[in-house]
């Protein structure tokens, strides 16, 4: 074994030994499906903030976006200032209403505050759905979608651990996805919560030290660096070719289906419930200025990492081996001991988001399916272990489809990210902020929006051929249902009163100092 790959294998298994000791260590304090699902929410703002990066900004971060700038150049940026926007809007707009009303919301079946766990109960309860039909559609999406998003990391997973030991990527994947299980499934919330902190230090670390080593090295080498026109290097790999201007990133669908990814993080149920787990509406100022600067300087560092991969390689990697990028400058530039330590952060990125997203899936098959449906009255400590064992079945279903597709990570991220930020992003929002909304409008827009996402890229592909995101005409959709099919439905006292009550009792939050 060599001393690279031998300083590989120690620094990931001090990092999987890390994983797992927190997973044991609240394994105890894990009593209720309150504490597995939200951590009794009892987050404060530098783990609330952290963890919803961490959940947040997965492989795509640390070999997805970058491998698209090295191929593509600066054109795909406009993704990275879309998601910078959209960040921000969410800790803004949705965080602290959100943290109310999953509280406050009058319990739609049994009455008295509701205290949701689940997007899907939450929708139940401010609509006052006593059918279920809000609920059961929602964990609908949830739960398709979520297979694809864990996918993704899965095939990030494969990919690294092909590449630094030689192991084949469906060894991998198993691997990985073991190691994932093991500890979400015993610490739930809590253990995804407090691991993300550890992990969304070692992302940000990796990402400000590789492209300032490579930096340095290009400047230092008189044979490293692009002949020529430096401005080229915008381009990708692919300005490398031929002349490339300004004007290549400025084409309106290209602008437009970047900046619509920001649209995505009103929807998303793995970074929403970190909004839901943080203990107090006051917390969440503090919370979202350490998240929203740990996302904007981490998407400018992962620009740098794809722009200064353009200049470092003298052969440009494959296709195939662009979302490499970035393994490959730590494996040509570090001290093996360091680059095992970079490495674990790219599977740091991986881990941080499948964890929360198995955790958020498992609890719609068991809050919003078991106990919604079957059992009302189940005892807290079955639906935990009820919950455990939904983790286990949406991992391997998941990583049934990463083994049998060849899908590239920002393809299955992409498709995720489009179905539910235009299958939950309008109608949150909306539940947020508008009173007369009701659960006509809700459902459609649920599923008119979720529905565009998926027939979208099929229908522009075959028919239309016009390159634009499917973010972009699913939103649109969502919204036009909503206005469509709100007026068939009607707004109760109960959902009136909760409204005013949530209303005022934000506008009257001061935040923690």
């Amino acid at each position: 074994m060599s001393s690279s790959t031998l300083a590989s294998v120690a620094t990931f298994a001090v990092y999987f030994v890390v994983m797992v000791v927190i997973g044991f260590w609240v394994f105890k304090r894990t009593a209720s499906l309150s504490d597995f699902v939200l951590g009794g929410r009892q987050l404060n703002s530098w783990v609330a903030g952290l963890s919803a990066n961490a959940s947040d900004f997965s492989a795509w971060l640390l070999l997805g976006l970058p491998g698209a700038i090295y191929l593509s150049g600066l054109g795909e940026a406009w993704i990275a200032v879309g998601l910078a926007i959209g960040f921000a809007a969410s800790w803004y707009l949705l965080a602290g209403r959100l943290r109310l009303f999953t509280e406050r919301a009058t319990d739609a079946r049994m009455g008295g505050e509701s205290n949701s766990l689940t997007l899907s109960s939450y929708l139940e309860n401010r609509f006052g759905d006593r059918g279920g039909m809000l609920r059961g559609v929602s964990a609908v999406l949830i739960l398709v979608f979520y297979l694809f998003y864990v996918a993704s990391g899965l095939v990030a997973m494969g990919g690294l651990f092909e590449q630094v030991f030689g192991m084949s990527a469906n060894t991998a994947i198993v691997l990985g996805v073991s190691i994932v299980v093991l500890y979400t499934f015993l610490g739930g919330f809590l253990a995804v919560s407090y691991t993300d902190v550890i992990q969304a230090a070692m992302m940000w670390i990796a990402l400000l030290v590789v492209p300032v080593v490579a930096i340095v090295a290009i400047f230092m080498d008189p044979d490293k660096g692009v002949d020529g026109d430096l401005g080229s290097v915008f381009g990708g790999v692919s300005g490398l070719e031929g002349a490339w201007s300004l004007s290549d990133a400025l084409v309106p669908v290209v602008v437009i289906s970047g900046l619509a990814w920001g649209f995505g993080y009103l929807g998303q149920p793995h970074i929403l419930a970190r909004f839901m787990g943080i203990r107090s509406p006051r917390d969440v100022p503090a919370a979202g200025v350490i998240s929203v600067s740990w996302a904007v300087t981490a998407m400018a560092l992962a620009l740098v990492v794809g722009f200064t991969g353009v200049a470092y390689f003298d052969q440009p990697l494959g296709e195939d081996m662009a979302e490499q990028v970035f393994p490959q400058l730590i494996q040509a530039l570090m001290n093996p001991w360091i680059a095992g330590f970079l490495l674990a952060a790219i599977l740091a990125a991986v881990m941080s988001t499948a964890d929360s997203q198995l955790l958020v899936a498992s609890s719609a098959l068991t809050e919003d399916g078991y106990r919604a449906f079957l059992k009302r009255d189940a005892s807290p400590m079955s639906l935990v272990w009820i919950s455990r064992a939904a983790v286990v079945l949406v991992a391997v279903v998941a990583a049934g489809i990463a083994l049998s597709g060849n899908n590239t990570i920002m393809d299955l991220v992409g498709y995720a990210w489009a179905g539910f930020g235009a299958g939950f992003g309008p109608v949150i929002l909306l539940s947020l902020y508008w009173r007369r909304m009701n659960r006509a409008g809700a459902l459609g827009g649920m599923i008119v929006g979720g529905a565009m996402a998926i027939i979208w890229d099929v229908l522009d592909e075959q028919v239309l051929g016009t390159g634009l995101y499917a973010m972009v005409p699913a939103v649109a959709a969502s919204f036009l249902a909503i206005a469509v099919c709100n007026p068939m439905g009607r707004v109760s006292e109960q959902m009136e009163q909760d409204f005013d009550r949530v209303d005022g009792e934000f506008k009257e939050l001061k935040p923690v100092v």
